[in-house]
């Protein structure tokens, strides 16, 4: 059996180190907590979907947009209509844009560029001569900018710490075990703690197949964020929103690199015609929605015969191609400028290849109330993990600081679990799991984690696979299932670990794998097609389910519950779609 070799005690712990994370303890510290700790499994300074940068921050900003409800409901209608618009509740959407313009400010005094062309511009993700909702800024160095401010604040930072358990004490949370991997021999940490904030991005990147190139698990449009806290949060009760409903972002073929936004050209067929109805010559501020609209345009193109569909930018002048150029940089697309650069490729003379990129599970995922708040007292939730808000890194970023502000005024409530290390070390879940690593290291020849996790993917490729042209039925979803839980219950009886780095990868897949569950258990209960959800055997869209979510989670007595909910509505916003 593995020993806890270090315990910690914080009154706000955050799980991820990524643009949520460090707003979240950047606000908790500036509400007046002393304690307040972060763990990252990679580095702060680098971790997360926007670690490398970003270039389109979702805001609402009154001397642009117009001031007061006139102003803000301009803003949420082409929010909720956008191509990240579905599946949100409109009063936790709101309370988003309400406070988007705060951060925007606070980025800006702490040192990121959010005017890089001396005033505020929108530009990107948008229709001609409809209102702008993409702020275009340099985030190149966000992530530096955020770890320095965290820094400065006094936070506690455990880089190279994953959090494998929360732990629950009478239904409210009290601590996390987590694993450290900054060694090559793994060792534990245990964390008591008042409040949890989940912070840990895109719920499941290794879930399905790789698209661009099935196999090589790594190469995704977002880092190697995986299900972890996520699963762990299901596993105490957690509520989950509208996980049946998969995301499939596009970019370029076979370089799995999002930032669609970034790129100012139009969509055309091998002929040169344009694609869509909206632009037909490159603009900076507008780019070609196509795409947003027309989601599936990457797939249906490659299935009738008629692609493949190209990004093109050969029209644009000079000062429009470095404009571009300069926008990749910001959002951290260099790898590309890199490659163009070595194959002699050029923008006004080369025309680029896109494709649909596989499934994966973001901005689907736990339920928050409008102050960020999840099912369970004292944990907390912000960006990609949440099923009920969405909007890249400017929700990440809003959610993070309310989370924070939050999770502070619940600290000092009082009305949290009074737990000692020693109770929390003697906690069922503690115990359990340090046996289960115990048994994988032990088995140094055993399964390796990569078997288990390719077998996950194509598991759920084959039977809860995501549209276009791939149908779900009752009858896949139930096979699935089944196939599923007999892989968890194999996998952990003959994974094998060698190291900190495989047991924690070992982890990872059985957290997908429970996640990959409670995707399944919703995505029969949603008996109707919707979006990426086809059912083979209910063909329609069901307009009753118009203004309603499906909530996914575990009872008391550990068996999955669905239950259909209202969406929760302000009404004096406008509703989009779901």
């Amino acid at each position: 059996m593995l020993e806890i070799s270090r315990r910690h005690e914080t009154d706000v712990l955050i799980i991820g180190g990524g643009i949520a994370g460090l707003m979240a303890a950047i606000s908790a510290r500036d509400k007046g907590l002393e304690r307040v700790t972060v763990i990252e499994k990679a580095n702060i300074v680098r971790s997360g979907a926007g670690g490398s940068g970003n270039d389109h921050f979702r805001c609402y900003i009154p001397e642009v947009h117009g001031e007061g409800e006139a102003g803000l409901r301009k803003v949420m209608a082409e929010h909720l209509a956008s191509h990240t618009g579905s599946g949100q509740d409109t009063v936790v959407a709101r309370r988003f844009f309400e406070r988007s313009f705060e951060v925007v400010r606070k980025w800006e005094e702490w040192g990121v560029c959010m005017r890089p062309s001396g005033e505020y511009v929108f530009a990107g993700h948008a229709f001609p001569g409809r209102p702008r909702i993409f702020l275009k800024y340099d985030g190149s160095n966000q992530k530096a900018v955020l770890s320095r401010e965290t820094r400065k604040r006094g936070v506690t930072v455990f880089n190279d710490l994953s959090s494998t358990d929360i732990l629950v004490r009478d239904g409210r949370v009290v601590g996390v075990l987590a694993l450290d991997s900054s060694r090559e021999e793994p060792s534990f940490m245990l964390i008591r703690a008042k409040t949890v904030i989940m912070a840990t991005g895109c719920g499941a990147t290794r879930l399905y197949n790789n698209q661009p190139s099935p196999g090589w698990m790594f190469n995704t449009a977002y880092p190697g964020c995986n299900a972890g806290a996520m699963a762990q949060a299901w596993r105490i009760g957690a509520r989950y929103v509208n996980m049946e409903l998969p995301v499939r972002w596009a970019g370029p073929r076979y370089f799995a690199r999002c930032g669609k936004g970034s790129w100012i050209g139009v969509l055309r067929y091998p002929d040169g015609r344009p694609i869509g109805p909206f632009v037909t010559k490159s603009n900076c501020e507008y780019g070609d929605i196509t795409s947003d609209v027309w989601n599936t345009v990457f797939a249906d193109v490659m299935r009738n015969g008629t692609g493949p569909a190209y990004i093109d930018t050969s029209d644009a002048g000079s000062e429009e191609l470095e404009k571009q150029r300069k926008g990749f940089v910001s959002e951290g697309l260099t790898c590309i400028l890199n490659y163009m650069k070595d194959n002699n490729l050029d923008f006004s003379r080369h025309a680029f290849e896109f494709m649909q990129y596989e499934a994966f599970v973001c901005g689907r995922g736990l339920e928050i109330n409008a102050e960020g708040c999840t099912n369970i007292p004292g944990l907390y939730a912000a960006g990609d993990t949440v099923g009920n808000v969405r909007s890249g890194i400017g929700v990440a970023a809003v959610y993070g600081m309310i989370a924070g502000e939050n999770a502070a005024e619940h600290v000092a409530s009082g009305e949290f679990a009074a737990v000692s290390l020693e109770e929390l070390e003697a906690h069922p879940m503690v115990n359990e799991r340090l046996d289960l690593c115990g048994e994988m290291m032990a088995r140094r020849h055993g399964v390796p984690w990569k078997e288990a996790n390719l077998a996950l993917q194509q598991l759920m490729s084959d039977y809860a696979p995501a549209g276009p042209y791939n149908m779900r039925s009752e009858t896949l979803l139930r096979a699935g299932l089944k196939y599923v839980r007999d892989l968890r219950r194999t996998a952990r009886s003959c994974l094998g670990a060698d190291c900190s780095h495989t047991l924690g990868r070992a982890l990872e897949t059985l957290d997908l794998m429970d996640v990959g569950e409670a995707l399944i258990i919703a995505a029969r209960a949603r008996t109707e097609t919707r979006g990426m959800h086809i059912r083979a055997d209910f063909t329609f869209t069901n307009p009753l389910w118009n203004d309603k979510f499906l909530n996914v989670w575990l009872n008391k007595d550990g068996r999955p519950v669905t239950a259909l909910r209202e969406r929760w509505l302000d009404p004096a916003m406008p509703q989009g779609r779901v």
